[in-house]
Parts: structure tokens; C-alpha cells; sequence
């Protein structure tokens, strides 16, 4: 029988999750046993015993050298949070376009992507359309530079140079040290904007949620000329009050 723990947790569900995040921290590649039980000071055997039950479940995948790496069943788990957190945030999208009239988009970081979790389309006859669930670069899309500018510098080089950075339209920032000055330059004014970088004739102003229990972002986008620099201003103004919400609900959570 599982013994609880002092916090009130059952151990191997407390020991099955820090193996989980000493997987995930290591980027995707394979640990060996021994490394996984050092990195969370458990007996070996006992982390043995948990490992066996989440390749049984498919959370982990055991490779010829017998290593151990995430596997593809997390990602059903990652899935459904990920849309349920979307979900949640509907109404407050809702409330943007009713402000802004434009599209609202709500993005997570995942891996070196910007995933779309919640729309809530403008009220124009022509507006913009992103897939939910739709995995976006991040170095050419607001939702993008707007999860970049919670990182720091180096972080940030270390995800575009596994990402790479693809130019989409002439627009398209492809110079690390460049778009690292812009991302430095949206952190001072709390939002960042992008114009044509992904797809030519749309433009986009992001900004950050502080405090969520990931790297979030939520945006409008619109056609370019919808989207002057006073439409901008009102928007990123707007986004901003909408992130404060957003936070305070998070913190309301946690504590709740």
C-alpha cells in the first residue's frame, strides 16, 4: 500500500512525478538509470519500481541502451490540460474582442513552439483564424516573442538555435542578437507587436500572463491596415489589464 507523505501526498505519486521532471529537464534525451536516481536522490531500486509502472503506462520509453525518455503518452495528458486551460480563459477573450473588435488568441510554450490553446474570433466580416491546438514558430509570431521575453538572453539563444529561424516573409527576423534587442525592447513596454513576419498582411500585439503555471501569452490579430499604430496602443493597453486578471485567477487558484 502507498504510504502518504508528511504533506499529505502519496510518496510514489510525489516520486513519480519528480522522475517525470528530471526527465523533462533533460531536454528529450535518454538518462540512465543511475542518473535519474542521483538527480533525485532516491535509492535506486525504488526508482527501478516507478520507472517499470510509467513504461507500462507509456509515459516513459525504455531505448536498446536501456535508457529512459519521455514518452508519447504524455502528450495526450498535455493535450487535454493545455485545451482545458483555454477553455477556462474564453470568457476573457470573449471580453477583448467585445473592447478591441479584433481576433483574441491565447498561446502556451511548448518546446521551442508557440501553441495556440483558445480563439475567440473578431466581430469583422474579415478577421483572423488560427487552428486551436496549431504549433506556430517563435521567433516570427507576437504569441511568440511574447513567451521569448519572459526568458532570459541566453535561453533564448539556446531555443533558436535548436529551432532555427526560418524566414517566413521578408519581414521575418533572422538574426538571433536582433530579435533578442526587440524582445528587451518589449519587456520595457510590457507588450511586443509583429507585422508581417509570419504571414504578410497581418499583424499582431502580445503580451505576457505573469504567474501562469506556464510560459503564456494571448494577442489580437488583425488585417495590417485594421491594425494602426492607435488600434495597437489601445489593444496592448487592453491585453495588459487582461494579463493582470488572468494572473490575479491564477494566484486566486493556487491559493484556493
Amino acid at each position: 500500500m502507498a504510504r502518504e507523505s508528511g504533506t499529505g501526498g502519496v510518496q510514489s505519486v510525489q516520486r513519480a512525478f519528480e522522475i517525470l521532471e528530471v526527465m523533462a529537464s533533460a531536454g528529450g534525451g535518454a538518462l540512465a538509470l543511475s542518473e535519474i536516481a542521483t538527480a533525485t536522490g532516491r535509492p535506486a531500486p525504488s526508482i527501478h519500481r516507478l520507472i517499470r509502472t510509467l513504461v507500462e503506462l507509456g509515459y516513459v520509453r525504455q531505448d536498446t541502451s536501456r535508457r529512459y525518455a519521455l514518452a508519447p503518452g504524455l502528450i495526450r495528458l498535455g493535450d487535454g490540460a493545455s485545451r482545458q486551460f483555454g477553455v477556462w480563459a474564453e470568457p476573457l477573450l470573449n471580453e477583448l474582442v467585445e473592447t478591441i473588435g479584433e481576433t483574441a488568441n491565447m498561446a502556451i510554450i511548448e518546446g521551442i513552439h508557440a501553441l495556440y490553446v483558445a480563439q475567440v474570433a473578431g466581430r469583422h466580416s474579415m478577421r483572423m483564424f488560427t487552428q486551436v491546438g496549431r504549433r506556430v514558430p517563435l521567433h516570427s509570431t507576437g504569441v511568440g516573442k511574447a513567451l521569448l521575453c519572459q526568458l532570459p538572453d541566453q535561453e533564448v539563444r539556446n531555443i533558436l538555435s535548436v529551432a532555427g529561424m526560418p524566414a517566413a516573409t521578408d519581414r521575418t527576423h533572422t538574426d538571433p542578437e536582433a530579435l533578442i534587442r526587440e524582445l528587451a525592447a518589449g519587456h520595457a513596454q510590457d507588450y511586443v507587436s509583429e507585422d508581417g513576419e509570419q504571414e504578410l498582411g497581418v499583424s499582431c500585439v502580445a503580451v505576457p500572463v505573469p504567474g501562469a503555471p506556464v510560459l503564456t501569452a494571448i494577442s489580437f490579430s488583425g488585417p495590417a491596415p485594421r491594425m494602426t499604430s492607435d488600434v495597437v496602443r489601445r489593444a496592448a493597453t487592453a491585453l495588459q489589464t487582461a494579463a493582470k486578471t488572468l494572473a490575479e485567477r491564477f494566484t486566486e487558484r493556487a491559493t484556493g
